[in-house]
């Protein structure tokens, strides 16, 4: 994805709400409680194909800080807030790699995002498969991938494809024989459960805000 998620971890949710729209204030609002859990960055994302769903992605420094997170009410009462029906699962986890399949000198946050969250049969085996595949990932549209593997299964990954235009996101994931071919020989099945937005919003949580300082 970005440089700054070198050393990152990260927490990311997807879940469906009547007002897509109220997620973004919301976390503005609380930018003093994402910098007091050690947040850095928070990307929001809105659906192109399935209305009223959003992700939110979140970079946190410290994997500490994650633990203390999820063991804490702030998810559901952030949920409750925007008014999720039924909580979501969240994806807490830490880079395995990330490429950059078109050499720009400036890393920006992806403005089309295919995200896919999946357990693997053998996750040396998709990191391999990742790097054969490359020229045919670069063909089809893909300009950066990160890989993350989660904390509580380390053969569950999460994978952010940033795309050059929503045109190719959708038919990479569901029409090309590229698409099915590639994720079986990753190890992952037909179907797993995708995201496919576009960048509302990038925050960058200063660490003054822990203060109340803006």
């Amino acid at each position: 994805m970005t440089h700054w998620l070198n050393h990152s971890l990260v927490l990311a949710s997807d879940y469906r709400i009547p007002e897509p729209e109220k997620v973004l204030p919301l976390l503005e609002r609380r930018q003093a409680a994402l910098a007091d859990m050690g947040a850095h960055h928070v990307l929001v994302y809105t659906s192109t194909t399935d209305p009223g769903r959003v992700m939110v992605v979140i970079a946190i420094h410290t994997r500490e800080t994650v633990v203390e997170l999820l063991r804490s009410r702030v998810f559901f009462d952030w949920f409750d807030a925007v008014g999720v029906d039924d909580i979501p699962a969240v994806f807490a986890g830490e880079l395995l790699q990330r490429l950059d399949l078109t050499g720009e000198t400036h890393p920006s946050a992806p403005e089309v995002l295919v995200a896919v969250v999946t357990p693997v049969e053998d996750v040396p085996n998709l990191i391999a498969h990742v790097q054969e595949t490359l020229p045919d990932l670069r063909a089809s549209g893909i300009r950066k991938m990160s890989i993350f593997s989660a904390f509580d299964d380390p053969r569950e990954v999460m994978m952010l494809f940033q795309i050059d235009e929503e045109g190719h996101a959708r038919h990479w994931l569901r029409d090309s024989d590229l698409s099915s071919e590639w994720l079986g020989r990753a190890g992952i099945g037909a179907y797993p459960p995708v995201f496919v937005g576009r960048l509302r919003r990038m925050l960058r949580i200063e660490e003054s805000d822990a203060t109340g300082a803006h």
